[in-house]
């Protein structure tokens, strides 16, 4: 009998130590890389929840009024913009992958195929739309007012010898629109989700030097807690790098 009280109490003690962690991700290839390091967390005393957005707002909303306690989705450059937008302060707890944006197309095999008038589809945040005008910048189909401005929007295009017609969409929604336009620009989260291979089926693609690696973000009064700085580390181990480099075999990069 004293060994089965024993046993409880000890089974009750791992429960008061143990730590929730709640994390809102989108779900390629942030909560799959999530849920590869819930194991190791949970040998830690943490117990990861992560809560799937398919959209890039509600999961800097929700960190923001405490409802969740960080977030893995979004770039630095975006989280800057909506920090500014929304007035809010989160911040970047640690850097993890890079996540290339592409240029896809369900029509032509090359750049230099697309034809004049063609219609071609951007993301229609700040951030995302500016880092696709300076992709197609590199590619040779545009050219902007300056050309290292990561917030440049179709405004700012000063040469489109094309005459290239620009829509934006919520970068969740454009794989969905790709058979009906002639060029769309989805980030690797979005084209993984719609079985599209980065590698092979985007027409011009980021290369690793992009600025826009994909970070953990919460706000700075967690940013430092035990419990969050236990999920850095398990996402800076040699296994989360070889999970990485194995499962998107080079469609997104280890940033660590």
């Amino acid at each position: 009998m004293k060994k089965l009280f024993a046993a409880v109490a000890a089974v009750a003690a791992f429960s008061a130590q143990a730590g929730d962690l709640s994390v809102a991700a989108t779900p390629v290839p942030h909560a799959e890389i999530l849920e590869f390091v819930k194991p190791a967390l949970a040998k830690e005393g943490v117990n990861l929840k992560v809560k799937v957005f398919t959209d890039y707002v509600q999961p800097n909303v929700q960190v923001a009024q405490k409802r969740l306690d960080a977030n893995f989705f979004q770039h630095q450059p975006y989280l800057d913009e909506f920090n500014k937008a929304k007035g809010t302060d989160l911040v970047n707890v640690a850097n993890v992958h890079l996540e290339p944006l592409g240029a896809y197309s369900s029509k032509f095999k090359n750049v230099a195929d697309i034809p004049d008038g063609a219609a071609v589809i951007i993301p229609n945040d700040a951030t995302n739309g500016g880092r696709a005008l300076l992709l197609l910048q590199q590619a040779g189909l545009i050219t902007l007012k300056d050309p290292k401005n990561i917030l440049s929007t179709t405004k700012d295009i000063a040469g489109n010898p094309k005459n290239l017609k620009f829509r934006e969409l919520e970068a969740a929604t454009i794989p969905r629109v790709l058979t009906q336009v002639d060029l769309a620009l989805i980030n690797t989260n979005y084209a993984l989700e719609a079985k599209l291979n980065p590698e092979k089926d985007a027409l011009v693609i980021e290369g690793k030097d992009s600025p826009y690696v994909n970070i953990l973000v919460a706000r700075p009064d967690n940013k430092d807690s035990a419990d969050m700085q236990k999920l850095v580390n398990a996402l800076h181990t040699p296994q989360v790098k070889k999970f990485i480099e194995e499962k998107y075999k080079g469609a997104i990069v280890p940033a660590f």
